[in-house]
């Protein structure tokens, strides 16, 4: 299942889980705002990598 993933599926997928990791710090050390505002970055971090994928699936059509 992962052969399918280029280098850059698995770049965002990482930083979609260290934006993930790093907020919830954050927001357990008490800066809930600051904790928020990194959160609301993983689905953006993964939708773009959703775009890219159509992009390149749409360029090998």
């Amino acid at each position: 299942m992962f052969k399918r993933f280029t280098t850059a599926d698995k770049l965002l997928f990482i930083a979609a889980l260290l934006s993930l990791i790093f907020s919830e710090i954050l927001y357990f050390k008490g800066e809930k705002a600051d904790g928020n505002f990194i959160g609301i970055w993983v689905p953006s971090i993964l939708a773009f990598g959703i775009y890219l994928k159509l992009i390149n699936n749409s360029k090998n059509d």
